[in-house]
């Protein structure tokens, strides 16, 4: 019997549950130096937030949808709360994260109608909510190296600059790590943010095992670099160096990890590409001129909401007149 069907009619035997094993796979290497750097509070996060992202999403599907199918098993969960607790600084008490992991799963995901429904990235919107909830406790970073002059403790790179900054100092007038430091992670931040080497190793992972294309990472740290360069270039004393930019908070860990959710992203190259620069050139916007010295996570969490927009531009249709 011939079988008719509408396309697509290509098969694999990639299923979500292995698209997700290898984002955690990919994610390893992060949070190993976290757990190495900050110690058992960083395993202690990133557990709270795994098992209670997974606790809320079992219990909104039993008792909320009465789904006995349930999403649990495809990992999704687990990577919403890895991603969480690397949003989050190793000092946040345990019921923060689990806040954050409601709203992420809770509001973010399953009110949406679960996988693949929701517009905007879980995880950053959990990130998001409890930064304007709890501002002082989600800017306490613990102390890896002080780069600063005027002895201020556990300051991150961005954060130094913005505050320098406001104070009227110059760039030239503080000592700001160097790209090693930043690449090695001898510098304050979120759990998953303060080694470039580890995310990159990531990234790399999820592109060999084409997880992830290159569209979406290249397109939004090539944005942030050009413009940054060119800000850098117009007036050095007040714009930090494009280095500094993509090797310092959740750049690497947007463009690699975040930015690349398939649920929250356009599908056609050139809407990745148009979806990434429009992050670069927002995150250097909300850093340099914005009141937060991080624009990453508000940065995608507008792009996200474009995306219906950006999946408008379709590829030519095979056969059909231009």
């Amino acid at each position: 019997m011939l079988t008719v069907s509408p396309s697509p009619h290509y098969q694999s035997d990639t299923n979500t549950r292995k698209l997700m094993c290898n984002v955690l796979i990919a994610l390893l290497p992060a949070c190993i130096f976290s757990i190495v750097v900050f110690g058992i509070s960083a395993l202690i996060s990133m557990l709270t937030a795994v098992i209670s992202c997974v606790f809320f999403e079992f219990a909104i599907n039993k008792w909320l949808f009465k789904n006995e199918d349930y999403s649990i098993k495809d990992c999704s969960a687990i990577i919403t709360g890895v991603l969480l607790s690397f949003n989050l600084p190793n000092t946040l008490p345990i019921w923060m994260v689990i806040i954050g992991s409601l709203v992420a799963i809770g509001i973010a995901k399953m009110s949406f109608g679960g996988l693949g429904c929701n517009i905007f990235n879980p995880a950053l919107v959990g990130r998001v909510f409890l930064l304007v909830s709890f501002p002082a406790d989600m800017t306490t970073w613990t102390k890896v190296q002080d780069y600063s002059v005027d002895g201020t403790t556990g300051a991150t790179p961005l954060g130094l600059i913005k505050e320098s900054i406001k104070s009227g100092k110059m760039l030239t007038d503080i000592d700001l790590p160097t790209v090693q430091d930043m690449v090695f992670g001898n510098i304050g931040g979120s759990l998953g943010e303060i080694s470039v080497m580890a995310l990159v190793i990531g990234g790399i992972y999820l592109l060999c095992t084409r997880t992830i294309t290159w569209h979406i990472p290249v397109s939004v740290l090539g944005s942030m670099f050009i413009l940054a360069g060119i800000m850098h270039a117009v007036h050095p004393e007040i714009n930090a160096s494009p280095l500094l930019h993509i090797c310092s908070g959740g750049a690497m860990l947007g463009a690699i990890f975040m930015a690349t959710d398939y649920s929250t992203s356009p599908m056609t190259s050139l809407g990745k590409i148009i979806f990434g620069i429009g992050i670069g050139v927002l995150t250097i916007i909300i850093r340099r001129f914005g009141a937060y010295p991080e624009g990453m996570s508000f940065a995608i969490l507008i792009m996200n909401a474009i995306v219906p927009l950006i999946n408008k531009i379709k590829p030519h249709r095979y056969g059909a007149k231009k």
